[in-house]
């Protein structure tokens, strides 16, 4: 018996003409280099079974399937030829998901804000995310959070989330604008499903109640200064993913459907529907170059409200344009960066990259052709830098100086994680 460790490019060959040949069967499979995952969890989660035959694309889909999981960041495989069957071993890399969650940052208002918190990506080793966060930013919010993509078979998950958030937020009216204090109080349920590996639907509940208290500036008799309404949104979400993971860098389309349908008990505010859709586009480049873009169409019930849902905001769309500075009804946004490997060694990786980030938005009540007047359009550029541990999942600190390209205003931005 002669054991081969053979690269993926390698074994498609291989098992393509066996498997065309001589139909060779999966004697067995064995995980290796697994610490915290159960070997029983990801045999259920792979398309590959014992017993059936082996098939090279198969085999492809479950490297990918592997590598999305917060646990793992590479796999490769080994093999172990006999005379009509193969022994399969995913020799896996896992990576750290027990991790703290810790940021500061400055609100609207200037007041120094912090959060801190703690997340297991991968607990009971079966791909759940379990864990909270406190924040203070003047107010007291709170959060805890639970996913299990995998909780009842392969194709069946669940979800819950319960949130108390408090934020002191601007609100636009009249030419003037507002700081309110909001504060959202929800629990949602949602349900998993994914149809298979390219496709998956969210799909559930979630019941809340939002509460506006004026604090200072402008005043209109069309805007209450105290708001208080119990809500039900219901939310359909759907999920194409043919991303290819290398590490930290990506290549693929992936398509992102997000559909909201809100009912409320007050008259001010009607019952209100939303939805947008992301895309994703990721391109390697030489050895080290990853270009990534991401196309954002949004749209909502067109109310003349100061509580339009879609915030222009540095940490949303365009870095360097400040912190809520605009909402409106409609959005189309672009964002486009080149991210190159500086620095690539065993655990460590540093990423420079250079962005366009580029939107425009539709006024509360307006018309859709605000989308292409030049007061609404802005255009960001800018530079940054992503310090990476690729053993630590989504352990990627991000800095951003953006500045705009039609006035002076910019800005840093920090972050964790890629910004898309």
């Amino acid at each position: 018996m002669i054991k081969k460790v053979i690269l993926l490019s390698i074994l498609v060959i291989h098992v393509l003409g066996f498997s065309q040949e001589e139909n060779y069967i999966i004697n067995s499979i064995t995980f290796k280099g697994l610490k915290r995952t159960k070997a029983s969890f990801l045999k259920r989660i792979i398309g590959s079974k014992e017993g059936e035959k082996l098939n090279s694309l198969q085999l492809e889909e479950d490297i990918t399937t592997l590598k999305r999981l917060p646990a793992i960041y590479h796999v490769e495989i080994t093999s172990d030829k006999k005379e009509t069957s193969y022994d399969l071993i995913y020799n896996v890399y896992e990576s750290s998901t027990i991790l703290p969650e810790l940021a500061f940052w400055t609100t609207t208002n200037n007041r120094f804000a912090y959060k801190i918190g703690v997340y297991d990506y991968n607990f009971l080793g079966r791909n759940i995310a379990i864990g909270g966060f406190y924040q203070n930013n003047g107010y007291d919010t709170y959060a805890v959070n639970f996913r299990a993509p995998n909780l009842f078979s392969k194709k069946w998950g669940l979800a819950v989330n319960h949130l108390n958030w408090k934020s002191e937020e601007p609100l636009f009216f009249d030419n003037s604008s507002a700081n309110y204090l909001y504060n959202n109080i929800s629990t949602e349920v949602l349900g998993l499903y994914q149809l298979n590996f390219n496709h998956q639907f969210t799909f559930g509940v979630n019941v809340f109640e939002e509460n506006y208290r004026y604090l200072f500036g402008a005043v209109s008799p069309s805007v209450p200064q105290n708001l208080s309404v119990d809500k039900i949104l219901y939310k359909f979400l759907y999920n194409y993913n043919d991303l290819k993971y290398y590490f930290h860098r990506l290549e693929g389309f992936k398509s992102l459907l997000n559909v909201e349908y809100v009912t409320s008990t007050n008259d001010f505010q009607d019952t209100f529907f939303i939805a947008w859709n992301d895309f994703f586009y990721y391109r390697r480049l030489w050895s080290q170059g990853n270009w990534a873009n991401r196309l954002r169409i949004g749209f909502s019930s067109n109310n003349n409200s100061p509580f339009a849902p879609f915030a222009l905001d540095n940490n949303l769309n365009l870095r360097g344009v400040g912190i809520l500075v605009d909402r409106g009804t409609g959005v189309v946004v672009y964002n486009t960066e080149y991210r190159h490997t500086l620095y690539d060694k065993k655990w460590l990786t540093i990423q420079g990259n250079a962005f366009i980030d580029a939107g425009t938005w539709r006024q509360p009540g307006g018309e859709l052709n605000d989308l292409f007047k030049s007061e609404n359009v802005r255009i960001f550029s800018g530079v940054g830098l992503r310090f990476i541990n690729k053993k630590i999942y989504n352990a990627i600190f991000r800095i951003d100086y953006g500045f705009s390209l039609r006035d002076q205003t910019r800005g840093l931005v920090f972050g964790i994680g890629q910004y898309f």
